[in-house]
C-alpha cells in the first residue's frame, strides 16, 4: 500500500518538512508509568513511502550473551519485509470512508480522538530500534531470508521482542511476518479480526494460532487493539488524527467507554 502525501503529522511542537529529520522525541527514562502523551504538533509534507520509527535505547556495557541454541525451539526461513503492510477487510464497510487528498480512509466504528500515549509492557518489553549491548541466554534463533539484501540473517527471540545483532550488540526489530514460536507472554491479548476469527496481540504485533505454536501475520484492517506501542507518531490528515506505525494507520475509537484503535484500511480513490 503506498503512502497518502501532504500529511500533518503530531508528535513535537516544531515545524518540518520533508529533507529535515524526521526522528522521533523519545524520552530515555523507562520508569514504572510509561504512559505520557506527545505534546505538541509539526506539519510535514513529504511524498512517496515511509519507513517505520526506530529509536534508540539504553546502550549499556557487558559482554555478549551465549544464546542457548540446544532449544530448538523454532528454526524457520521467513520473509523480512516490514511488517507495517494491511490486509484487506473480509467485512464490507457500512461506513464512508473519510476521504481527503485523493485517498479513502475506511473503519467499521466512528472516529473518536484521544491523545496517544505508548504503553508499557513491562520491564522485558523493549520497542522497535532499541538497543541493548546483551540479551538472555533464554533467547531462540529464529533463521530469516531478507529478500532486499538476498542473504540470511539471524534473529534472536525472547519473551516477545526479537533482536538482530549489530555492532556492540542487538537490536529490537518488528516481528517478522512468518516467524512461529512455541509460546507468547502471558500479557498477550486476543484481539476479534472478524466475526469468526481472533488474532493473538503483543507489543504491536500479531498473531494466529498455528500447529508449530503461534505464527506472526500481518496486521487486519478493522482490528480492534486497546493500546499501541511506543514508536508510532500521530498524523493529522485533514481534520482526522491517526496514529502511524510504518504503513500502518489506527484510528482513535471508543468501545463501551474505553480509548481503543481500529486499524485503518486506505485506498487510493479515483
Amino acid at each position: 500500500m503506498s503512502t497518502p502525501s501532504n500529511v500533518n503529522r503530531g508528535t513535537s511542537s516544531r515545524d518540518v518538512s520533508r529533507g529535515t529529520n524526521k526522528s522521533t522525541d523519545r524520552s530515555t527514562n523507562r520508569s514504572t508509568n510509561r504512559n505520557t502523551s506527545r505534546e505538541g504538533t509539526r506539519d510535514v509534507k513529504r511524498d512517496g513511502n515511509r519507513d517505520g520509527n526506530r529509536g534508540s535505547g539504553d546502550r549499556g556495557s557487558g559482554n555478549r550473551v551465549n544464546v542457548d541454541k540446544s532449544r530448538g525451539d523454532v528454526n524457520v526461513n521467513i520473509n523480512n519485509s516490514r511488517n507495517t503492510r494491511v490486509v484487506a477487510s473480509s467485512r464490507a464497510y457500512v461506513r464512508p470512508p473519510y476521504r481527503y487528498g485523493g485517498w479513502g480512509y475506511y473503519c467499521h466504528r466512528p472516529y473518536f480522538y484521544h491523545p496517544y500515549r505508548p504503553f508499557y509492557w513491562g520491564p522485558v518489553w523493549h520497542p522497535w530500534g532499541w538497543f541493548a549491548a546483551t540479551i538472555a541466554t533464554t533467547a531462540i534463533i529464529v533463521s530469516i531470508s531478507d529478500n532486499d539484501q538476498g542473504d540470511d540473517n539471524q534473529v534472536y527471540y525472547d519473551q516477545g521482542v526479537y533482536y538482530v545483532k549489530k555492532d556492540g550488540g542487538y537490536e529490537v526489530i518488528q516481528a517478522p511476518v512468518g516467524a512461529t514460536v512455541e509460546s507468547l507472554p502471558k500479557e498477550t491479548e486476543k484481539v476479534k479480526v472478524d466475526e469468526t476469527t481472533n488474532n493473538y496481540y503483543y507489543g504491536g504485533a500479531y498473531y494466529e494460532k498455528s500447529e508449530m505454536g503461534y505464527t506472526v501475520v500481518p496486521a487486519v484492517a478493522g482490528t480492534i487493539v486497546p493500546h499501541l506501542p511506543e514508536g508510532g507518531e500521530e498524523v493529522k490528515i485533514g481534520d482526522v488524527t491517526y496514529v502511524q506505525f510504518g504503513e500502518t494507520y489506527y484510528q482513535p475509537i471508543q468501545v463501551d467507554g474505553q480509548d481503543m484503535y481500529e486499524i485503518v484500511e486506505v485506498r487510493k480513490e479515483e
